[in-house]
């Protein structure tokens, strides 16, 4: 079973990914008056992203993108960190603060993700190089710790309101928890990644499958919940 999973990684996330925009597509009716569309918006982002960062596989043995070879852009670490390590912690953090009433919350959030990006886009310019050979910890886990603040004033505000009586019916809900959940699994894998990574083949194979995983939970909760969830009421259409 684990080299099932392993042989067919990519095309395990591809399937949970595209069914969870598919479906955002098809209800998008459903949920087009409530913050959820930014939702909707953003599994297409993150598709449209994912398919994008193939680029690799076709720069080999005279691919479309051949010239490539030889290049800085021989290897997609560098997309990667900017759509997902940097532009889905931004999305998150726009998110949420769409959700919340808190404006205390909204605030600490608006100055933590500025603070976030900038000392990201810092840390870029000031690793050049290394900025297209691998994944920077210290954005990762910085991400990973403005999502968790983001989900847990989500939660708090939730436990404090009426809310929590149809929590069960709340998309939102569920894209907190899956978001929590993904990040809380694959996060760890940062800190051992410096010391295993590399050469260490039991070490990637356990981290890949770990990913899997974490794909497959988040992206299938976010397809069952665009399913089996009820519209918040409150209407947000201000991009501001």
């Amino acid at each position: 079973m684990k080299d099932f999973l392993l042989e067919n990684y990519l095309l395990l996330t591809t399937i949970v990914e595209y069914s969870a925009a598919v479906t955002g597509l098809i209800l998008y009716n459903k949920y087009k008056h409530t913050a959820a569309k930014y939702f909707i918006w953003f599994l297409w982002y993150l598709s449209i992203c994912d398919f994008a960062s193939n680029y690799t596989r076709c720069i080999k043995d005279d691919g479309l993108f051949s010239f490539l070879e030889g290049t800085v852009f021989v290897q997609n670490y560098w997309f990667a960190t900017l759509y997902w390590f940097i532009g889905a912690i931004v999305f998150v953090s726009f998110y949420f603060s769409k959700i919340l009433n808190n404006s205390v919350f909204k605030t600490i959030i608006k100055y933590t993700t500025s603070a976030f990006v900038l000392m990201s886009f810092i840390w870029v310019f000031t690793h050049w190089e290394a900025f297209f050979k691998i994944f920077f910890p210290v954005i990762n886990v910085t991400g990973a710790l403005v999502v968790f603040m983001c989900v847990m004033f989500y939660f708090i505000e939730v436990l404090l309101s009426d809310k929590i009586l149809n929590f069960y019916r709340s998309l939102n809900f569920y894209i907190g928890f899956a978001f929590f959940i993904w990040w809380t699994i694959t996060t760890p894998f940062v800190f051992y990644g410096i010391y295993f990574g590399g050469g260490d083949m039991v070490f990637r194979k356990l981290q890949s499958l770990m990913y899997l995983i974490a794909n497959i939970a988040m992206y299938l909760t976010f397809t069952l919940a665009l399913i089996w969830c009820r519209p918040e009421k409150k209407t947000e259409v201000s991009l501001v």
